[in-house]
């Protein structure tokens, strides 16, 4: 009886703990499906099947363990994969967010258009551009020859020629991006009423933008030219120049830009009345014939011959008279240096010039002017145009002792070295009294003054102009644009 009665308590002490350890088996995975149940509301469907599986597999090891040791094991391993899921879910969040901003931002660019500029444009080219390919001009082969001209554009040595000036071309093509753009905005709100002072300002503003102006390394290349009706060239408004735009005007605007003194120089006419219309269509028709007619070893007499064959083919009719168009026999394109407007060269826009020919690599401004007065032009007005004499080189401090301010030579080589300025100019540097200092560096040969150009008063003039390339492989008419 005494081994009979010993007998069921080591059952009992046995079937105690399995009921024991079965309560927490199946307590604990009850409270691990609530706690992943809150958590699978907070988490993606990816999450919810990756931590059903977890829970799956900590379940059936739950099973095959006895004991507070099991307990202790679940409850750990299920905190770690509850903290695990929490940072993943915040590393998460913030890809979200990372994503969405960017696709914000990429948005505001597709709103501002594929170069993403802005209205008005204020955003530098070199910006536009990062990566420095910028825009290429109008790409022209060059006029048949004796030994033909094809063979440049195929020619393997041509094209490393060309390639070893890339970084020239580069510059050019940048600051003639510049000048297309604030063109084309110019165009958008130029309007009779205007005073000619607010409308270099504002054009000048937009063109030091554009063109992130950075003392001689990148800027303006002369001032805006702006001449009115008779007046063919160089004048801009001096301060307090009270002279406004009108309807009947014919506004002649001539604004350079540079980079790395590679300057672009183009203009073009603008009118509000539609009579001008046959002396316009005359004068660029004349440019784009010399721009055709351009070309490596190309006498510049025969461009000016060809130009005035077209510009004279013209007739206007303005107020019931009809009026031959003439071109200005004494106004002429030219060759441009760098941070040298015009390099010696000159392209003349009537037969009889130099027969001087044009060569490989170098840059010429192409321009015509039509008249409806006698085809020449004269000094007259105030002068507004400066321009440091090229062939001066160093000035001796001596030179500068002689004039009211010793300081305003170095004024002038700090700001524009050699390129053309104004009086406006000298004004925005904070300037004041230096007339007669400017007058005296005029007489001493070291600054020229270069006044307004007139034809007879009643007459009027219109003017076309581009820069072209003879790059090695072909001509590029480096500032050529859609309006002209």
């Amino acid at each position: 009886q005494s081994v009979i009665m010993a007998e069921p308590e080591p059952a009992q002490s046995q079937a105690e703990p399995q009921l024991v350890n079965g309560d927490d088996v199946n307590e604990e995975p009850e409270d691990a499906a609530d706690t992943s149940e809150s958590v699978k509301k907070r988490r993606k469907k990816k999450k919810k099947n990756r931590t059903a599986g977890l829970a799956g597999a900590n379940e059936a090891e739950g099973d095959g363990e006895a004991g507070g040791f099991g307990d202790v094991t679940k409850q750990f391993e299920q905190q770690t994969l509850e903290d695990k899921e929490r940072e993943e879910d915040g590393e998460e969040d913030g890809e979200e967010v990372e994503c969405s901003t960017s696709k914000k931002k990429k948005k505001k660019k597709k709103k501002k258009g594929l170069k993403g500029q802005t209205d008005p444009p204020s955003v530098p080219i070199c910006e536009l551009y990062p990566n420095g390919d910028f825009p290429t001009g109008e790409e022209c082969e060059y006029p048949p020859s004796k030994d033909g001209a094809a063979w440049r554009t195929t020619s393997e040595e041509k094209r490393a020629l060309d390639r070893a000036n890339e970084e020239m071309w580069s510059d050019f093509r940048q600051a003639a991006e510049a000048h297309r753009q604030v063109r084309a905005y110019v165009r958008s709100w130029i309007k009779p009423g205007m005073t000619m002072i607010d409308i270099c300002e504002k054009l000048e503003d937009c063109s030091r933008k554009l063109i992130k102006e950075d003392g001689l390394r990148a800027g303006l290349a002369f001032p805006t030219g702006c001449s009115i009706n008779h007046c063919a060239a160089h004048y801009t408004p001096n301060a307090g120049d009270p002279t406004v735009l009108r309807y009947d005007d014919v506004c002649k605007i001539d604004f350079g830009t540079h980079i790395n003194g590679r300057i672009i120089d183009c203009a073009f006419t603008v009118t509000f009345n539609p009579k001008y219309d046959r002396l316009l269509e005359a004068v660029r028709d004349a440019t784009n014939t010399g721009i055709k007619c351009a070309g490596i070893d190309v006498r510049l007499c025969d461009v000016g011959e060809t130009i005035q064959e077209v510009m004279e083919s013209y007739e206007v009719e303005l107020d019931g008279k009809t009026y031959q168009v003439k071109p200005i026999r004494n106004l002429n394109g030219h060759s441009i240096g760098p941070y040298r407007i015009h390099s010696g060269k000159t392209v003349p826009i009537v037969k009889g010039g130099e027969a001087t020919r044009m060569e490989e690599n170098e840059a010429y401004a192409i321009e015509t002017f039509g008249s409806t007065g006698r085809g020449a032009v004269h000094d007259d007005m105030e002068c507004s145009h400066y321009m440091k004499n090229f062939n001066v080189g160093h000035v001796p401090i001596r030179f500068a002792k002689n004039c009211n301010k010793n300081v305003f030579i170095f004024v002038i080589n700090e700001n524009f070295g050699t390129l053309a300025f104004c009086r406006r100019w000298l004004d925005r540097l904070g300037e004041s009294k230096y007339l007669m200092a400017l007058k005296n560096l005029c007489d001493l040969g070291i600054v020229d003054p270069y006044p307004p150009l007139c034809d007879i008063k009643g007459s009027y003039t219109a003017q076309y102009e581009h820069t072209i390339l003879l790059r090695p492989t072909c001509k590029e008419v480096v500032s050529r644009g859609e309006d002209y």
